[in-house]
């Protein structure tokens, strides 16, 4: 961000210092952005948590007319911490859902706010990060992002419901090689696909999006909030696919597969998954 857009800012109040995410005005766009730079932005417990609080804030400020998701720094996110997910599959199968709901509500909460969301990718937005920015209505990338379901490569199946928005989104083709290959997949290839709606240079995807936000702030924020629940509607339960999601994870976590591609990736080598 520049420093003539941080002298434009009127801050809001964020009483969530300590959390990793900063949520700030640009006039009546929220701009959210997910601050955790030495993990790339991974998503934590008090990330989600304050991003689902903002998210309430602004569905109940009628000064607000849209939202921008970004990263700090050079990645959108690099979405869960594998760490926790290692340690999860020790853990039993309720826990781990509980752990699992904690995104699926942020990602609900995206879902059904009736304030367009606009996400600004820079670098990577893989896994659950992925899933994350197409929670978003509205995708602008800039030209060397990179997006990665990235799940199969640990062993793992999809949650965010990215196995829905891809669904809605792609060819059977492109969506089979992003859930069996893990990508990565280029922010041009999206955007012919329909999944990027804008590309821009490296560092200016944020520019982007916050310009383009001001402009639909600016629409009627009824009538829109009314189009994204027909949005919504039209393509069927998003939640259905949230809950059978969250099942197949669990269950993948729970395999000898997910602790070898888990184990391999803080080994720094290629997993073995071993055939019966």
């Amino acid at each position: 961000m520049t420093e003539s857009q941080n002298t434009a800012q009127d801050t809001a109040h964020n009483s969530a210092q300590d959390t990793p995410m900063r949520v700030e005005r640009q006039g009546r766009v929220m701009v959210m952005t997910m601050s955790d730079p030495a993990t790339r932005n991974a998503l934590s417990l008090p990330m989600m948590a304050r991003g689902r609080d903002a998210l309430d804030e602004a569905v109940h400020d009628s000064g607000i007319g849209a939202i921008v998701l970004a990263g700090d720094g050079r990645a959108f996110s690099s979405g869960g911490h594998l760490t926790n997910l290692y340690h999860h599959g020790s853990k039993s199968r309720s826990e781990n859902r509980d752990g699992i709901e904690r995104f699926h509500g942020w990602v609900r909460a995206m879902r059904e706010c009736p304030k367009p969301i606009v996400a600004a990718v820079e670098g990577p937005a893989a896994g659950a990060g992925f899933s994350l920015a197409l929670a978003c209505d509205l995708i602008v990338a800039a030209e060397d992002a990179s997006f990665l379901t990235a799940y199969v490569k640990v062993g793992l199946t999809a949650d965010g419901g990215a196995s829905a928005s891809l669904a809605r989104a792609l060819p059977p083709q492109l969506y089979a090689e992003l859930m069996l290959t893990g990508g990565p997949v280029d922010p041009q290839r999206l955007h012919m696909a329909g999944v990027v709606n804008r590309v821009t240079a490296p560092g200016r995807a944020l520019s982007e999006a916050v310009a383009w936000a001001q402009t639909i702030a600016d629409g009627p924020s009824g009538a829109m909030g009314r189009a994204k629940k027909l949005m919504e509607l039209a393509y069927g339960s998003f939640a259905t696919q949230l809950a059978r999601e969250s099942d197949l994870f669990v269950e993948a976590l729970h395999h000898g597969e997910a602790k070898e591609g888990i184990t391999a990736f803080f080994d720094k080598r290629p997993p073995v998954f071993h055939k019966r």
